[in-house]
């Protein structure tokens, strides 16, 4: 199991940085948390391919974790290469990068801000444990830059 949650320093929840937005459709959103779903109780993980400089998800890529373990998740390193190849054949950069937390919130583990390494990416995180009471799954959206996490509003749309 996880350890207890870590939090680092928050800059700002969603209503400091107005502006700072995941804005996604009802069909991508809906794809993430059935994988998140699909792959447990083991951790799921993916990518939301977008237009490069225009930070608008498009194209769904669930991966493989290939750690195949509840308390972590880890991309193969074959296939992230694959992946970053077609990306950059297609124009495409990530716009997503999600994984899930089988049994703790959907916050950023001390872990997942050391893989972090695309300050341009939304960082969405799954929780598939009732953590909050408030339902199934928590769905929430980072920026994490240089080891800060902030939190975004997420704005589910129809389509673009």
């Amino acid at each position: 199991m996880r350890a207890a949650p870590y939090h680092p320093p928050v800059r700002g929840g969603p209503s400091a940085y107005p502006g700072r937005m995941l804005t996604i459709t009802q069909a991508l959103y809906d794809q993430i948390v059935a994988h998140a779903r699909e792959d447990h109780p083991d951790e799921a993980c993916g990518v939301v391919a977008g237009p490069v400089g225009e930070g608008r998800p498009e194209r769904f890529i669930p991966m493989l974790n290939a750690a195949r373990s509840p308390t972590f998740y880890e991309f193969d390193s074959q296939d992230l290469l694959k992946l970053y190849r077609e990306m950059d054949d297609r124009d495409e950069e990530p716009a997503v990068i999600y994984h899930s937390h089988t049994a703790t919130e959907a916050y950023p583990s001390r872990t997942d801000l050391t893989y972090a390494n695309e300050p341009g990416a939304h960082y969405v995180l799954v929780s598939t444990a009732d953590t909050d009471g408030v339902g199934d799954f928590q769905f929430r959206s980072f920026r994490i830059v240089d080891g800060e996490v902030t939190e975004e509003e997420v704005k589910v749309v129809e389509a673009y």
